[in-house]
């Protein structure tokens, strides 16, 4: 299948597509790549993609919904032009050497392989993502980054390199479908699909990932979604309210009113809060030492950090990294 195009090209023929359903994996990333596919169909009137649900092994997947999917085995030949792997957690148990080297040996075989959400770590790992463009949830980007120093590793909702495409979550995922179904069947039923889901595209595949969706804050007012995206970047070094509202080209007062008025909270809280959860999520899903966390997170001491983050959170940072080290082990 070397000779044939991307498939981001128009194609009057249904795309054959194998979904790779990882256990833990997140409902929504499902859903935003298989129902755009249903909803492209439904519009149409006729068939334009057909798919089929796979495992490592086949039979029920659960996900983190609470149900499981039901699947097929993944077999050593692909009767599908393109593999979806749909992945959230438990990447580095289900990553076996079974499974990477199925992945190596179909790779040839496709027209396409698209990692959603945590599926990018598994052709990162089977060595497919080696010399290309790739980006994963933003979550992961910095681990990512680390752990694969052949793959360029962006910032991007979604990434298409060549026959790889990976992107960063369910939003991104649906982004990218659509894109999918323009570049195939036009922009008419592309719109008609997001129609479909009372969605409309904002952003574009190289518009950054946020940890705050900002979107939104942008079009109803342009500084406000500029301070968030300021704090964003700033997480490790937080600037002072006084210099976001001089790069915002606004008042101090008047970057106060703003996050008042649009958030019901001062933009100092906000920003500590940022941090805060940032500190959160790296406790629990990465194996980092709590005083490193701390200084990421741009707090200057453990006792400043500490005292915070009980407050927020109703913990201690020890505890939750106590619980999360029990969870992994479970």
């Amino acid at each position: 299948m070397l000779g044939l195009p991307t498939i981001f090209s128009p194609d009057p023929a249904p795309l054959r597509v194998g979904v790779l359903v990882m256990a833990d994996c997140n409902a929504l990333a499902l859903a935003s790549c298989v129902d755009p596919m249903r909803a492209a169909n439904r519009r149409a009137g006729r068939t334009l993609y057909q798919w089929q649900f796979l495992s490592d092994q086949g039979g029920a997947v659960p996900i983190t919904a609470g149900f499981s999917v039901p699947t097929a085995p993944l077999p050593d030949r692909a009767d599908f032009d393109a593999l979806m792997i749909v992945a959230g957690f438990r990447l580095f148990e289900q990553a076996t050497p079974a499974l990477l080297g199925r992945l190596r040996r179909l790779a040839p075989q496709v027209r396409a392989m698209i990692a959603i959400d945590g599926g990018p770590w598994f052709p990162a790992l089977a060595g497919l993502l080696d010399g290309l463009d790739a980006t994963v949830h933003w979550e992961d980007l910095e681990t990512f980054a680390n752990r694969f120093p052949h793959v360029r590793v962006l910032r991007d909702r979604y990434v298409v390199s060549g026959r790889m495409i990976t992107t960063g979550g369910a939003g991104p995922c649906l982004d990218m479908m659509i894109a999918l179904i323009r570049a195939r069947q036009g922009p008419e039923l592309a719109f008609r699909v997001a129609s479909a889901f009372v969605y409309e595209p904002l952003l574009t595949a190289t518009s950054p990932q946020q940890a705050v969706p900002v979107a939104s804050l942008m079009r109803q007012d342009p500084a406000l979604g500029r301070a968030i995206g300021l704090m964003e970047a700033h997480i490790e070094t937080p600037l002072t309210m006084a210099e976001i509202a001089r790069r915002t080209g606004i008042s101090a007062r008047r970057l106060e009113m703003l996050f008042k008025r649009r958030l019901g909270l001062s933009p100092g809280r906000f920003f500590l809060d940022l941090r805060l959860d940032e500190a959160r999520r790296m406790i629990w899903d990465t194996d980092l030492p709590l005083q490193e966390i701390t200084l990421r997170c741009g707090f200057s001491g453990q006792p400043a950090f500490a005292r915070a983050f009980r407050a927020r959170f109703g913990v201690t940072a020890s505890s939750l990294r106590q619980a999360s080290a029990g969870k992994s082990a479970g």
